[in-house]
């Protein structure tokens, strides 16, 4: 069997996309700060000197949404009014609604059926995944993983002032060589696009000092040496210039970054986005519940690789089907693993929420870099504290 390439992409927390989501989760972290039990679906979209915010909130938390998005948008480093957004000129239009009775009384099928919690009903239908492997310490997919460290990296450079003339607004690309036992064994291709000042020096040496500095400083500082060689290609702001980026170069929406927010493609995704939600919504809290069971599978040495699929219909109290795909490396059949999984995993919408303490703010974290394969408390889907007690089960 040949090798094989295989490709990842993140983004900065400046890119549009990313400030949409960060501003949708930090108002969601407000209201649950407030009210544990908001209900919150909330979308943001950003372009030129503006930010919407819209969608339905039903909350006991009073929200100052303009004070939020300005702070998040200050956070982020949008700052000079000269790029043509920064968080004291925009313009913050908000127009948001109450959640629909017919969605919340799915959700709240345990007040008709003597208020137990394990009646609650999911927010809506749906099919999520969770995804694990042992190809990085953190049990993430190698492309995402250096994807990700590069964004963080060039994040502490720039805030730092280490590179005084980068701008918040950046991508990474990361394609990995695989050989032929799927086991990953070289960076191939690296490429950062990152915005920055402009210059006044001619375009060639401002392309060349971008790009040198950007190698130097950061892709051979993130990406171990033994996975780089003489054929490695660096690939650093391809269009020799990106002046005008962040939601002046491009409109900015909540959850359109889903790919990069999980696997990098790696694992199959279900189609619904993250920031912005709270954990009634089961595209966000039924994917973290199953990266959190496919991440105690492969710790607990049971396979290398795993997949797990989990669906929901809305109103109904517990998963319609679970399904378990170790894609040949299991060391027990998938189907029996499915059978150890109930005596450890509660997979109903409020008994993952309460499994993860997802009523617990702290997602604006999350918004940024990915929400898997992170460390920190809101990272509660990141615990491998079900490991042992899954391997004792399966008698390996």
């Amino acid at each position: 069997m040949a090798h094989s390439l295989f490709t990842s992409e993140s983004v900065s927390k400046g890119h549009p996309d990313k400030v949409a989501d960060q501003i949708s989760d930090a108002i969601l972290d407000e209201a649950l700060k407030q009210d544990p039990n908001s209900r919150v679906a909330c979308e943001t979209l950003v372009n030129t000197g503006l930010v919407v915010i819209s969608g339905e909130i039903t909350t006991k938390a009073h929200l100052d949404f303009q004070a939020i998005a300005r702070k998040v948008i200050k956070h982020i480093g949008y700052t000079d009014g000269k790029i043509n957004f920064d968080y004291e000129s925009c313009a913050v239009l908000v127009a948001v609604d109450k959640q629909s009775p017919d969605i919340a009384q799915g959700v709240n099928a345990s007040a008709a059926e003597g208020k137990e919690d394990n009646k609650q009903g999911a927010g809506d239908q749906g099919m999520m995944f969770g995804y694990a492997c042992d190809e990085t310490p953190e049990l993430m997919p190698m492309p995402i993983s250096l994807a990700h460290k590069l964004m963080a990296e060039i994040q502490n450079l720039r805030e730092k002032g280490t590179i005084q003339w980068l701008r918040p607004d950046a991508k990474s690309q990361v394609t990995v060589e695989y050989d032929e036992n799927g086991k990953p064994v070289r960076v191939d291709t690296v490429v950062v696009s990152t915005q920055h000042d402009e210059f006044v020096n001619g375009k060639e040496l401002t392309h060349a000092k971008i790009e040198k500095t950007i190698i130097d400083l950061l892709i051979k500082k993130v990406i171990p040496a033994k996975l780089l060689d003489k054929k490695t290609r660096y690939l650093v702001n391809p269009t020799g210039k990106f002046v005008v980026g962040g939601p002046h170069g491009d409109c900015g929406l909540t959850g359109r970054k889903i790919i990069v927010d999980t696997y990098g493609g790696m694992g199959r995704h279900g189609g619904g986005a993250f920031s912005g939600k709270d954990p009634s919504k089961v595209d966000r809290s039924g994917a973290y519940a199953a990266r959190y069971v496919a991440k105690n599978i492969v710790a607990a040495g049971l396979a290398s690789r795993c997949e797990i699929q989990v669906a929901y219909a809305i109103g109904y109290s517990h998963p319609v089907s679970v399904l378990v795909n170790t894609f040949g490396t299991g060391k027990i059949d998938d189907r029996e693993i499915e059978k150890l999984l109930p005596k450890f995993f509660d997979l109903s919408p409020a008994g993952l929420t309460k499994m993860l303490d997802l009523k617990k703010p702290g997602y604006f974290e999350t918004a940024a870099l990915g929400h898997f394969g992170r460390k920190g408390p809101r990272f509660t889907w990141e615990k491998t504290d079900k490991a042992e007690a899954l391997k004792k089960a399966a008698k390996i």
